[in-house]
């Protein structure tokens, strides 16, 4: 009996031990804290914490799991300082980001007609106390200038920004020897200010143009303001202004005729038609084919296509002949002056007259529609001043204005690269998408790769070390090669592009194995990883909940590197704070999720009292990668 009653009291001892937990007590979560209740939670126990509004996790959220484990809690629960988004005045954003960490830079880019304190673009920093500070771009003004006493302008303001237009008139019957309006740029007023004279001198004949010619038969003198246009030879292209103007005595800048090496394609073949004369390719810039229809079929456009910086001009149509649209005329012509036919054939031209006016109009009905149109509203063509001498750029200073819808090209001088547009246009009355020549930025020493060295024309591979450039400037290019045994794996050439080279190659064993997989943020291998896989071997990835893959789920071994993993891209979180700083809610169709998935659209409206501040389409933000742009109500 007293055994069996040892045995008993042994299994009750062993049954009964003592449960391991964990306490909220041991550890202290800085700058944030626990959002549930419970004092203690057992082993493998998740629980939530939550940050302090001003800090996140380190995966940018609000709110974290933390988990009691044999060795405590585990993550280490961890909130620290952010930053939302800025609302930008007069600027914007170079990042798609919706909040920063500590130390983060967030570069921005004043609005065209602004600058801050460092010029059109600026940084601010994430600091313990929010941004660095607020940035500010101001607007940019023209000075008034200081005009001549024989000169008169229009408008008169107190206050020229960028954009004005200022017009000029000589008095007294002076002739005006310059531009007749100018426009305020970010960097002043351009071209140069006219002014008058009583007498002007002739221009001797124009000068000659590298690779161009005049257009037109020239004449052994050349009065003030005569206007001389130029063409450039096959296979250039121009840059600058075609029209050179006589000044006083002195011609305006030369354009430039630029060699075009890209060359177009095949002849691009015509539905019903054919090239009447073919060549063989390459096809050059400049370089023309005619067309013709066949029998039965009437071309509709342009009878040729020309090849344009390695491109051909639109192809003409080839209609049935039986088939072309007869047209109309509109009752806004019929009423100032009656045309009494209903249709009008194809080809057919016609003459009109509008109520009140003695011009005679005159179009042509082409399958279906008139060309030009037929109307009397008189459309106000507003010409635009010369265009502007850009800083940095080849001189091409004029003194001809341009109509609405025309462009000149721009180019830089040398060691200046263009940013933007490389075509200014005219609209409006005035010169829109200035573009800037910036400097072409250095770049310093290239990368060095794992079994590989550099093959450059600048110097060999012997040469030594002090005597290889300490910097290369833009546009450098550089080759690598591999040690015996290994291959080149990507392109072998690396580029200097505005301070930065491009991505070097790898030199790889084509016979070696690969080693485990590459980890994934947010996702998991389908399998268990081993330590070595043979050439040719794959693998699977798959994300966790809410999480959306993105690139190829499943990875190659080859020449002893895996293929590029793909990522898993995280959700979205709606932040209240950041909607309640922007003045927005929630639109109806979105109130009932917190969490959105990457490209989920967020729907949403002011609060009641505010209207929009930013366009209407910012009010549909995609999520993307857990960043997610918000709109703005004022």
């Amino acid at each position: 009996m007293r055994f069996s009653a040892q045995v008993v009291w042994l299994m009750w001892w062993t049954v009964c031990v003592a449960e391991e937990t964990c306490s909220k007590s041991e550890i202290t979560i800085e700058n944030g804290f626990f959002s549930e209740y419970e004092p203690t939670y057992s082993l493998n126990k998740e629980t939530q914490y939550q940050c302090k509004p001003g800090y996140v996790t380190p995966d940018g959220k609000t709110s974290g799991p933390v988990t009691c484990l044999e060795s405590g809690w585990s993550p280490q629960p961890t909130c620290i300082k952010s930053c939302d988004m800025p609302v930008f005045e007069n600027a914007k954003a170079k990042s798609n980001g919706t909040w920063f960490k500590l130390n983060d830079k967030l570069d921005y880019e004043c609005h065209d007609g602004y600058k801050s304190q460092d010029g059109r673009a600026g940084s601010i920093v994430c600091g313990n106390d929010g941004w660095s500070h607020k940035p500010v771009c101001y607007e940019i003004e023209c000075k008034i200038p200081e005009i001549e006493d024989n000169l008169n302008t229009q408008p008169k303001k107190d206050k020229y920004r960028v954009g004005d237009v200022l017009k000029f008139f000589c008095t007294q019957k002076l002739q005006r020897v310059g531009p007749d309006s100018v426009q305020c740029y970010d960097f002043g007023w351009s071209p140069n200010l006219p002014t008058c004279k009583e007498q002007t001198q002739q221009c001797s004949p124009p000068p000659q143009l590298l690779n161009g010619k005049v257009k037109e038969t020239q004449k052994e003198n050349y009065e003030h303001n005569d206007l001389v246009e130029y063409v450039c030879n096959p296979r250039f292209l121009m840059k600058g202004v075609n029209k050179i103007q006589c000044v006083d005595g002195q011609w305006t800048d030369l354009p430039i005729c630029i060699e075009v090496e890209t060359t177009c394609g095949d002849i691009p073949e015509l539905n019903y038609g054919y090239a009447v004369q073919t060549s063989n390719p390459p096809y050059h810039h400049g370089d023309s084919v005619q067309f013709s229809c066949r029998e039965g079929f009437t071309m509709i456009g342009q009878k040729s296509v020309t090849c344009i910086s390695g491109l051909w001009t639109q192809l003409p149509q080839c209609i049935a002949t039986d088939e072309l649209q007869k047209c109309k005329h509109s009752l806004t012509i019929r009423e100032p002056n009656p045309l009494y036919e209903i249709e009008f054939d194809h080809n057919e031209k016609i003459s009109y007259k509008c109520r009140g006016k003695l011009e005679q109009k005159h179009s042509t009905c082409i399958n279906g529609r008139w060309d030009p149109e037929l109307t009397c509203t008189e459309v106000q063509m507003q010409s635009c001043p010369p265009p502007p001498q850009i800083p940095n750029a080849h001189n091409m200073a004029t003194t001809v204005n341009y109509q609405d819808g025309e462009k000149v090209s721009v180019v830089c001088q040398d060691n200046y690269i263009i940013q933007d547009a490389e075509e200014i246009v005219c609209k409006d009355g005035r010169w829109q998408s200035i573009p800037h020549c910036v400097e072409k930025s250095p770049c310093p020493q290239p990368p060095q790769i794992e079994h590989g060295t550099i093959k450059s024309s600048q110097f060999s591979e012997e040469m030594d070390e002090p005597l290889k450039p300490e910097v290369y400037v833009h546009g450098t290019k550089l080759n690598y090669i591999c040690e015996d045994g290994f291959r080149i794996s990507g392109k072998d050439e690396i580029t200097c592009h505005m301070g930065k080279w491009s991505s070097p190659p790898r030199c790889v064993d084509p016979k070696e194995n690969c080693g485990p997989p590459p980890a994934i943020d947010n996702g998991d291998m389908t399998t268990f990883p081993t330590s070595e896989y043979a050439p040719g071997s794959s693998v699977e990835y798959q994300c966790q909940s809410l999480y959306v893959l993105e690139g190829n789920k499943v990875i190659t071994c080859r020449y002893g590197q895996w293929s590029e993993p793909p990522k898993c891209l995280d959700v979205c979180m709606v932040s209240e704070e950041t909607m309640r700083k922007h003045n927005i809610q929630l639109g109806w169709s979105s109130k009932k999720k917190r969490y959105f998935q990457t490209r989920e659209t967020v729907q949403f409206q002011c609060n009641p009292g505010y209207r929009r501040q930013t366009s209407q389409q910012t009010f549909r933000a995609t999520c993307w990668d857990g960043k997610l742009t918000y709109p703005v109500c004022v």
